[in-house]
């Protein structure tokens, strides 16, 4: 199997846990690294951190230069032209990291998919669709493009999701944060929302929210 290509951070002993976090437009999967020492996790919940690395491709936006992307971005009106066969592809490669933590012996329910803008567009239409019951989904500073026809996977039921966004995002403003939740509710789905002081990036606050998450989420006999 042709994997992305990831950067992963091991625990001390054997993994009981994985947590894949797809970085947005431009990054690479060192993009996200230096926030795990910052979650302050406990070293008994034994978390793998899979980082993959997006590859490259021409993004409309920017003119056709070619950059990083899970998929191309044809304007600016985010939610409505993405490049949906281009996120399916990304989100079924992503699939195929979820399934290789699960043959290394995670089970799904011990797996949280995280993404950060474009990333978390492919992290929400993932966890939605995967077909075995994933430990949760953190949707940071993102949108929902493929909300208006996505059919959830019945392995989804009750899936724990975190929405979280910049109150003074620039680039995927708020209101898409506050949608993404509206129609996950229509959906079926209970998800928590979290605005921050911030533009589109990640800070201190949000960072001890997130290991708080995850620690309720993957502590032993969380679940």
């Amino acid at each position: 199997m042709n994997y992305l290509p990831c950067v992963e951070i091991e625990p001390a002993q054997a993994a009981r846990g994985s947590v894949i976090w797809l970085h947005g437009l431009g990054a690479d999967g060192h993009d996200f690294e230096p926030v795990v020492p910052e979650l302050g996790l406990p070293a008994s919940l034994h978390l793998r951190f899979v980082f993959p690395h997006a590859p490259s491709m021409p993004v409309t936006i920017n003119n056709g230069y070619s950059m990083p992307a899970w998929y191309d971005i044809l304007d600016m009106d985010l939610d409505r032209r993405a490049d949906r066969a281009g996120l399916l592809a990304s989100a079924a490669r992503v699939a195929a990291l979820v399934d290789r933590e699960r043959a290394r012996g995670i089970p799904s329910e011990r797996i949280v998919l995280a993404g950060f803008s474009q990333g978390g567009a492919v992290g929400l239409h993932l966890a939605l669709t995967y077909p075995h019951r994933l430990a949760g989904l953190l949707a940071l500073s993102t949108y929902f493009a493929t909300g208006s026809d996505i059919s959830p996977h019945p392995a989804a039921t009750g899936l724990p999701i975190e929405v979280h966004h910049g109150r003074f995002d620039p680039l995927v403003p708020e209101q898409l944060g506050r949608q993404t939740c509206e129609r996950l509710r229509e959906l079926g789905f209970d998800p928590a929302y979290r605005c921050y002081p911030m533009e589109h990036s990640v800070c201190g606050e949000q960072i001890a929210d997130i290991g708080r998450w995850l620690v309720a989420l993957l502590s032993p006999g969380a679940d």
